[in-house]
């Protein structure tokens, strides 16, 4: 059915972009794009998080902060301080709204080497911005969907950026297995990770959180790592970091 491929695609193309994006390159710059194509990526997270839009440098201050203080009262998002995951990505979101507006204070060394296309930011953060994306979503349903049920998939694609990170945050450190004993709480939730591209092998990050490719065991499966890959070999972006970037 059309209105099911169009949630699996939008689903499958906006955590490749906040994973690869958002996560890899912004947070832990992993690996190296030039700037022209740094901003192509800007542009396709607005354009595929639409009215989720999730700024690259807030969500890298918060992800920082994250490794940082995992599963700590200062972590902005630990399970075990809260009851469900709707409590924790409240608070998850007021922290991050804070880096949005500049209100908050984080630390120097969170604030290194961030992404940053302010005018960009301002208006993919703004209600307007998310106001017409998801009217434009409204629109897509309205054209496309055949059955009443149909319509119940539409908040998905209002939310989507967000639901990604409460499933990642919440069942990648409480559900699964661990292949290293970390100091946290972090687990792998499944083998093969196409659900979010390769973000719940938790524990195999937080083990080696520069290591490029989440996946560790040969029975694991990392898709963006794969993609990324991809995208290395025609040269798009480069494993190897220039000197002096």
């Amino acid at each position: 059915m059309v209105i099911v491929a169009l949630v699996l695609t939008h689903w499958t193309l906006s955590i490749f972009i906040q994973s690869s994006f958002h996560h890899r390159y912004a947070s832990h710059r992993m690996f190296w794009m030039r700037r022209s194509v740094e901003r192509v990526f800007h542009v396709l997270a607005l354009i595929v998080q639409g009215s989720s839009y999730l700024s690259p440098r807030a969500y890298a201050i918060l992800h920082r902060e994250h490794h940082a203080y995992s599963d700590t009262e200062r972590d902005p998002h630990a399970p075990g301080f809260f009851s469900n995951p709707l409590a924790m990505m409240l608070q998850t979101a007021r922290r991050y709204t804070a880096h949005v507006e500049g209100w908050s204070k984080p630390e120097a060394r969170f604030l290194m080497d961030l992404p940053s296309w302010p005018s960009l930011e301002k208006f993919g953060s703004g209600w307007p911005s998310r106001l017409l994306f998801g009217t434009a979503w409204f629109g897509v349903y309205w054209a496309l969907a055949t059955a009443w049920w149909q319509w119940l998939l539409l908040p998905l694609h209002w939310l989507m950026g967000p639901l990604q990170g409460a499933i990642v945050n919440w069942c990648g450190h409480m559900y699964g297995y661990r292949n290293f004993e970390t100091d946290d709480r972090s687990r792998n939730t499944i083998p093969f990770d196409f659900i979010t591209g390769g973000e719940l092998f938790q524990n195999n990050h937080h083990r080696a959180s520069g290591r490029l490719n989440f996946a560790w065991r040969k029975w694991e499966f990392d898709p963006t790592y794969a993609m990324l890959w991809l995208l290395s070999v025609v040269r798009i972006v480069h494993f190897t970091r220039l000197p002096g970037i």
